[in-house]
């Protein structure tokens, strides 16, 4: 089982420390001595503990899934896991969990000047209840995820054995996939994915064929057709860069009024999520190494 500290249990449970405190006192789960607060015996029973940190003193540490209102009325709050807790579930490493997390854009490297300092959660990771934290020890901050995470459609994704082989979505440069609109058979057809890059990818423009290379030829990781879900949407990308998690996508087709609707409405999806974007036109293309960097370097990639 996982403890947190008391203040980091408020922010949890979006209290002031000094407020919660309070009410633990009140609870008779802890009490003031020489100036520290110490366990009563109930608080001990209700799974508390002391921890001692050479720089600190002692402190109270708690079951991270504690329910200080569990008695008076039961509630319906999640319980919260670790990386290790959602690894396990997986059956891979906490490690490889937060990179898999990281690549999502859930979470992202914590910095304390030029070294890392733990996981620290994006706006997107807050959006399906991600929550940070600092270990009271070492002071490196971490992410805890409500139990749901385990159904998120995303993360599922990630580990389906699916995922390998089957056939790639039919989002393309000629007409892309809106939120919610699953492409047809016959679509699939029209628009095949024959069009081999450098790297192996199979796409479905020429216009793709000259980005995806080109991102090869700069040494940048890049995923192709990248679906991308937030709650009940998803979206076909054209390419994914790991390196500044940033989305690519190549307009055609700029005078059907169809496709110009179906444009609107993906970028706005993009927006609405805050979700870096570089968008390329017919333009860009015929000097895409020219265009390309510069929009790249916006995202801090650099590839001259």
């Amino acid at each position: 089982m996982d403890y947190i500290s008391t203040t980091s249990l408020a922010n949890e449970l979006d209290k002031k420390p000094a407020d919660l405190f309070d009410k633990l006192k009140t609870l008779g789960w802890i009490e003031r001595k020489n100036d520290k607060w110490i366990l009563t015996e109930l608080g001990k029973q209700k799974g508390g503990q002391m921890r001692a940190n050479p720089k600190f003193g002692e402190f109270i540490v708690w079951p991270e899934n504690i329910s200080l209102d569990s008695e008076q009325h039961p509630t319906n709050k999640p319980k919260f896991l670790n990386a290790t807790a959602i690894g396990k579930h997986f059956n891979i490493s906490s490690q490889r969990l937060n990179l898999i997390l990281s690549e999502l854009g859930w979470i992202e490297k914590a910095f304390v000047g030029q070294d890392v300092n733990g996981w620290a959660v994006t706006k997107l990771g807050k959006s399906i209840g991600g929550k940070q934290f600092e270990h009271e020890t070492s002071g490196g901050s971490y992410v805890l995820w409500p139990d749901l995470i385990l159904q998120n459609k995303s993360l599922k994704e990630v580990f389906s054995d699916n995922q390998i082989v089957k056939e790639p979505p039919a989002a393309t440069t000629n007409q892309q996939q809106l939120p919610n609109q699953q492409p047809s058979d016959d679509y699939r057809e029209k628009y095949e994915a024959k069009h081999r890059t450098l790297d192996g990818h199979y796409v479905r423009s020429r216009a793709e064929v000259i980005i995806d290379n080109l991102l090869y030829q700069y040494g940048l990781v890049h995923a192709y057709e990248r679906k991308i879900i937030i709650g009940d949407e998803e979206v076909l990308s054209d390419f994914y860069l790991p390196a500044g998690k940033v989305y690519i996508e190549f307009w055609g087709m700029e005078g059907d009024a169809k496709y110009a609707e179906r444009k609107k409405k993906k970028i706005e999806f993009y927006k609405k999520n805050e979700i870096p974007l570089i968008e390329l036109n017919d333009n860009d293309i015929l000097s895409l190494d020219d265009h390309l960097p510069r929009k790249l370097k916006n995202y801090g990639i650099k590839v001259y």
